[in-house]
């Protein structure tokens, strides 16, 4: 029973999370939680998601573009270290680009009753891990066929490599048979490699190794970077096609119209010979439509698509035509070597032009026509964007995350002011930054920005800005790439688990499950107290105020006498339960400071938060 000093006190909260200083010095506000949005001011909990299909996918997403092609057939394409991939209707298909096809003879042999088929292909160049499939082969192993199936290559050495198969082989086979074999493109890198430079790699093994140096081999002369980068994919829209780029590599098409469609990307080229071949990102300006590389190939005095790679140099295709790059009276290809900086990160298309980051500046790119096609203006020093997907565009203002603070564009570069901005960024795990993805949740009118913890080498935690309700919040995840529901009438995203990598329906109606799961969500104030915390506090009774669809919520309040203190009361003990039907909740809770807390473990619950009344009277000094 309350007593009778005792007043209801409406205890207002305000919005977003606020970690910027100790719990007890953010009194007022919101300190922690997890997968929990604000709207009009009051935290309600995130909606789940579940598997798209049912099929996995090789490697870690780095790129999802959504889209609806011509027929208005609804398409996503994405691009891992291992491949790039397709997605219309219920499956995920293969859509890697193939580098190069070789007819080999005499090529296959096996021992009897084994799965393993071991391949002769002179200096094949593939790495343990690299694709392959094969057309017009040959039966192996007496009844072992290989098709269109991709196969993970084993490196045995420079002219053989071994092949898994399901199926066991009834007779044994010695350097017969063949067909043509497929080699796709190169697998990539799924984390950067820093063993790179003096000092780095076995010690004193004298020789180069894997992935970096010996101890004993300093870098070379005039090596650019002392690290290798995770593979990056750009992926965007050229018309109903997709052009797309893997870092450091060449530029493919893959051609959506099902008449003349190749199975795989192709390679863009032309008979100018022209089309860049190292590449570090790619985007297209949609209104001129010109296609644009972000590090690239310099052109020289021929077209050479193999002229010295410059990581500052902004190039483009003729307009309408990206199969040439050669600067004429008759074209519309140019470069610009940008400066202030060591390299471009990406870029974003924004309202009237396409802003580009370094490793420190912003540029902004803008269509002006002949006879200089762009013009080029730098926007801000001292705010490079943190990885290659690291800002978007959301209604004309450009914002992205950098190295230690977040920043808009909306005509001047500003540093945005983020309640969470310490807690974000002591956990980035800084060795993987480049995984860091931006994204826009246009429902809630969020951006968020995925990224690794220090606990994990993959993106596990996202920070949520809302520029409208001017609120920060932070939670756990398992998404690698995010894609707006424009397309799908939900969010897209890619994530890894234990069971394999999925393309996943984020935030759909009336679902409130991780794939299938319970899903938990809390959120916990900071620290109140009464006249600056010189009385004890005694609470007696709780009037809660939620809005709960189904199931319920557990709610406590946590009291101690002193901020650093590690004794701490938790009443109810054990935490109430609230529901729909709960009017109010009896306790006795006594201390200088308290906090409120309210979490939820069940399936299909929704939850929001209302304004809750506290009956709360000063109880003495001691």
């Amino acid at each position: 029973m309350s007593h009778p000093d005792a007043k209801l006190i409406k205890y207002n909260i305000a919005p977003g999370f606020h970690r910027e200083s100790t719990q007890y010095a953010e009194e007022g506000k919101w300190y922690d939680g997890d997968r929990v949005r604000f709207r009009a001011g009051k935290p309600e909990v995130i909606r789940g998601y579940e598997t798209r299909v049912s099929a996995t996918f090789d490697g870690n997403a780095r790129d999802l573009v959504t889209f609806a092609d011509n027929r208005r057939l609804k398409r996503a394409v994405f691009g891992t270290e291992k491949k790039l991939f397709e997605h219309d209707g219920d499956r995920i298909v293969d859509i890697t680009p193939v580098s190069v096809s070789v007819t080999l003879p005499n090529a296959f042999s096996c021992a009897i009753s084994v799965n393993t088929i071991t391949v002769s292909a002179t200096a094949h160049g593939r790495s343990t891990g690299d694709f392959v499939f094969f057309t017009s082969s040959t039966t192996i192993g007496g009844n072992i066929l290989l098709g269109t199936t991709t196969y993970p290559v084993s490196v045995i050495n420079a002219n053989t490599f071994a092949l898994s198969v399901a199926t066991t082989s009834s007779a044994a086979q010695s350097s017969t048979g063949g067909g043509t074999i497929h080699y796709l493109l190169a697998s990539g890198v799924d984390n950067a490699v820093t063993d790179v430079g003096y000092g780095a790699g076995s010690y004193n093994a004298g020789v180069s190794v894997a992935g970096g140096r010996a101890w004993n081999r300093p870098t070379s002369v005039g090596a650019s970077d002392f690290a290798s980068q995770i593979t990056q994919w750009s992926l965007d829209n050229f018309g109903e096609d997709i052009v797309a780029n893997r870092r450091g590599s060449s530029i493919y098409l893959f051609d959506t119209d099902a008449s003349t469609s190749p199975t795989r990307a192709a390679l863009v080229s032309g008979a100018t010979n022209s089309t860049p071949t190292t590449v570090n990102s790619v985007i297209v300006s949609p209104n001129d439509r010109h296609l644009i590389c972000l590090g690239a190939n310099q052109f020289n005095t021929t077209a050479d698509p193999n002229g010295t790679f410059e990581p500052m140099l902004v190039k483009w295709s003729n307009q309408e035509d990206f199969t040439n790059w050669v600067p004429s009276i008759n074209s519309t290809s140019g470069e610009t070597l940008l400066t202030d900086g060591t390299e471009i990160v990406g870029g974003v298309r924004s309202r009237n032009a396409i802003n580009i980051w370094t490793d420190n500046s912003l540029w902004l790119m803008q269509f002006t026509g002949p006879p200089f096609t762009f013009s080029f203006r730098q926007a801000g020093s001292n705010c490079g964007m943190i990885s290659a997907h690291g800002g978007v565009d959301y209604n004309g203002v450009s914002y992205w995350m950098g190295e230690e603070n977040f920043y808009a564009y909306d005509g001047q570069v500003r540093t945005l002011p983020c309640t969470v901005r310490r807690f974000i960024f002591d956990d980035l795990n800084y060795d993987v930054k480049d995984k860091v993805f931006a994204g826009i949740n246009s429902e809630f009118k969020e951006i968020i920005w995925l990224y690794p913890g220090t606990d994990s080498s993959e993106c596990n935690k996202y920070v949520v800005h809302s520029p409208e309700e001017n609120y920060w919040v932070y939670g756990t995840g398992l998404f690698t790439t995010f894609a707006d529901k424009t397309v799908f009438g939900n969010t897209i995203t890619t994530g890894t688990t234990v069971a394999g990598n999925n393309l996943y329906n984020n935030e759909p109606d009336g679902l409130y499950t991780e794939n299938g799961q319970p899903m938990s969500s809390f959120i916990e104030s900071a620290d109140f107290d009464m006249a600056d915390g010189n009385d004890i506090m005694f609470l007696s009774r709780v009037i809660p105020d939620f809005t709960i669809n189904d199931g319920a919520l557990t709610f406590s309040i946590k009291t101690k006498d002193f901020p650093e203190s590690s004794t701490e009361t938790e009443k109810p003990a054990p935490p109430h339960t609230v529901s729909n039907n709960t009017v109010k909740i009896d306790m006795r809770a006594r201390g200088r400071q308290g906090r409120v807390r309210v979490s939820c473990n069940s399936a299909n619950t929704s939850w929001r938060w209302g304004s809750i009344r506290l009956a709360i009277q000063p109880d003495g000094k001691r």
